[in-house]
């Protein structure tokens, strides 16, 4: 995509929040059913993923930990909004790497430790 292929698909848009700023305020909706075995499906709307136990909480490591999708969400958009920043200014991107990371203290979702969080702690790192 070119900039200004962009700024033609944005232009609308912008001006649309710039009069009605009401309708630049979207709610996202995510949904799971829960599984077999301690797992929890979720629809994408492009593909299922099913959600379970991390292997240090005694799951098999076959599906996915919603920390990691969690980290996965921060990277993709920030990804997404590198690239398009990118397109936009009509900067070429040739290599980019989005990382994050974050710590988690399993000792807080097993129940183990009253003084441990059940969530990424502020450890968490990202860029």
């Amino acid at each position: 995509m070119t900039p200004d292929e962009l700024r033609s698909l944005q232009a609308p848009l912008k001006t649309q929040y710039r009069e009605r700023p009401e309708s630049a305020l979207v709610t996202l909706h995510a949904e799971g059913r829960i599984g077999e075995n301690v797992t929890c499906k979720i629809e994408t709307g492009k593909a299922r993923v099913e959600a379970g136990l991390h292997p240090a909480t005694g799951g098999d490591g076959l599906s996915a930990c919603s920390a990691d999708m969690l980290l996965e969400a921060l990277v993709s958009c920030a990804g997404v909004t590198l690239s398009a920043v990118a397109t936009a200014l009509g900067i070429p991107l040739r290599n980019a790497t989005i990382r994050a990371e974050g710590d988690l203290d399993f000792r807080g979702t097993l129940g183990v430790s009253a003084f441990r969080k059940m969530c990424l702690s502020g450890s968490s790192r990202f860029g």
